[in-house]
């Protein structure tokens, strides 16, 4: 069966770093997971009930919170927007800014800031390996860039009066935290190295489920779907 994606799941991929190349690949791998029905749920595991104990779910869900960014870029926006947390029925929401014309920065505003953002807080980089040197140099020239951006068109982002002005030291520096957490996780390649190292603990936990042997089907050894494949975060449609 063909995988559809909307012109919004393109585009949303387009966004994190993904390339038409790299889409391409990533569809044709579930695609051929699908006719060989080599995905998880295909068929039983040979360990039968055993398996429970043993199972991967979770393993994906810690990869997957890890990998997934797009939390972190809507509570910034929210932030931004000065909208309001609220907790309802024990889960997080937000309302929505009661007096915007206070906010230090406009639509307009947050949108070029969000979309700067989303160039720096992305799988690509937090999967990165970078030295401190290398850190160090681009925080230095990102901060610059973030301070010069507000500086010269605070008035077209909304920072109209001496009130909201006052807040361009703070937006500059929550900015440029957020920036530099996300190059931390890429330090040394710790973030990839984490990863690495859950997939094998995984992969350790599916043979001992199975008693050391690999998932058959048709009498072929099977292998999941790639932890990376970027279609397993596409709105949760193929994980």
């Amino acid at each position: 069966m063909a995988v559809k994606l909307s012109q919004s799941d393109i585009n949303d991929l387009k966004k994190q770093g993904y390339s038409d190349q790299d889409i391409a690949k990533a569809v044709g791998e579930i695609e051929r997971e699908e006719l060989t029905g080599s995905t998880s749920d295909a068929q039983p595991n040979r360990a039968g009930s055993q398996t429970s104990a043993f199972s991967t779910p979770k393993m994906d869900d810690i990869a997957r919170y890890q990998l997934e960014l797009n939390d972190l870029l809507e509570q910034t926006e929210h932030i931004l927007k000065g909208d309001i947390v609220v907790w309802v029925n024990g889960a997080k929401d937000w309302n929505e800014n009661p007096a915007p014309e206070l906010n230090p920065l406009n639509s307009e505003g947050i949108r070029k800031i969000m979309l700067d953002l989303q160039n720096y807080i992305n799988r690509h980089i937090i999967l990165g390996d970078y030295e401190d040197e290398d850190i160090n140099r681009i925080m230095k020239d990102y901060g610059k860039k973030v301070a010069d951006l507000i500086f010269m068109k605070y008035e077209e982002m909304g920072m109209d009066n001496e009130n909201k002005r006052q807040e361009y030291a703070s937006i500059v520096m929550n900015v440029v935290n957020l920036v530099y957490g996300s190059y931390s996780r890429a330090k040394d390649g710790g973030e990839r190295r984490s990863l690495r190292e859950m997939i094998n603990i995984q992969g350790n936990y599916q043979q001992q489920a199975m008693g050391g042997g690999q998932q058959m089907i048709n009498g072929q050894p099977q292998k999941s779907r790639g932890i990376l494949n970027p279609m397993r975060y596409v709105g949760g449609k193929y994980a």
